[in-house]
């Protein structure tokens, strides 16, 4: 589904990505794991657009997307987390779903003035919203401010956006950082669900790797701006290079 090819990002001098190679497969969910500072964020911006590689190409769905905007990029189906939500906190949790429903009608002038064509439009994106609270159980929860909602509740309503949103691939930045261990195997819990029954592809960046570990299909380890090892998350345990570099073994 997704391609990065040789990607190369300099900042100053700085090789924050050295020749990246990755690869998410669809309906699979894909980890990416790595020091601080080793270019994890620094990848998942230059695939979403708030980047351009200096060097190297990106393919989603077999089309060359290197360098297109990140309006364009998120139309063509990938959505993204950031490590801390980026939420409406002056809006519930039901609002800030319908905000991600694309190309509402009553948005555009020449449109809304055909009023029941909008109101049709309005009530299929709130069905979809509670559709969508209710498989990451989050219904009873519809009309709370965020504010009075913790954190891993709202990692829970950064995912129901991109799905609101229609997302093929969802990149997530630490889903579940700040959240209770019992709290994060739900969130990937949930993360699974999705890829089985919705047949949604992940690509995740985490630090918590023993809880990660447990629910993704493959993982690729960065080190200062270069993949070191990548595989099966069995084989990445056991990687003596991995334990070296990123445990400190």
């Amino acid at each position: 589904m997704l391609i990065t090819e040789n990607i190369k990002k300099t900042f100053e001098g700085l090789k924050a990505l050295d020749g990246v190679n990755v690869k998410v497969e669809k309906e699979n969910i894909t980890l990416i794991i790595g020091p601080n500072g080793s270019g994890k964020t620094t990848l998942i911006n230059t695939i979403t657009g708030y980047y351009t590689p200096d060097e190297g190409d990106i393919y989603f769905e077999g089309k060359n997307i290197t360098g297109l905007s990140m309006d364009r990029i998120y139309h063509l189906g990938i959505v993204r987390s950031f490590q801390i939500p980026s939420l409406f906190f002056g809006l519930n949790v039901l609002e800030n779903l319908l905000i991600s429903y694309k190309i509402n009608p009553g948005e555009f002038f020449t449109k809304s003035i055909f009023r029941k064509k909008w109101l049709d439009y309005e009530e299929k994106a709130v069905k979809k919203a509670f559709s969508v609270m209710k498989k990451l159980n989050i219904e009873n929860y519809w009309d709370s401010s965020l504010s009075s909602l913790p954190v891993g509740h709202l990692k829970l309503i950064d995912i129901g956006r991109a799905l609101m949103a229609d997302a093929k691939l969802i990149i997530l930045d630490e889903p579940i950082a700040g959240v209770n261990a019992k709290l994060a195997n739900e969130i990937f819990s949930y993360i699974l669900d999705l890829k089985n029954n919705e047949r949604l592809s992940f690509l995740i960046i985490e630090h918590r790797i023993d809880i990660a570990l447990q629910y993704v299909d493959y993982v690729y380890v960065l080190n200062y701006g270069k993949i070191i090892s990548e595989g099966k998350p069995e084989e990445i345990i056991n990687d003596p290079l991995v334990k070296k570099v990123y445990l400190g073994e």
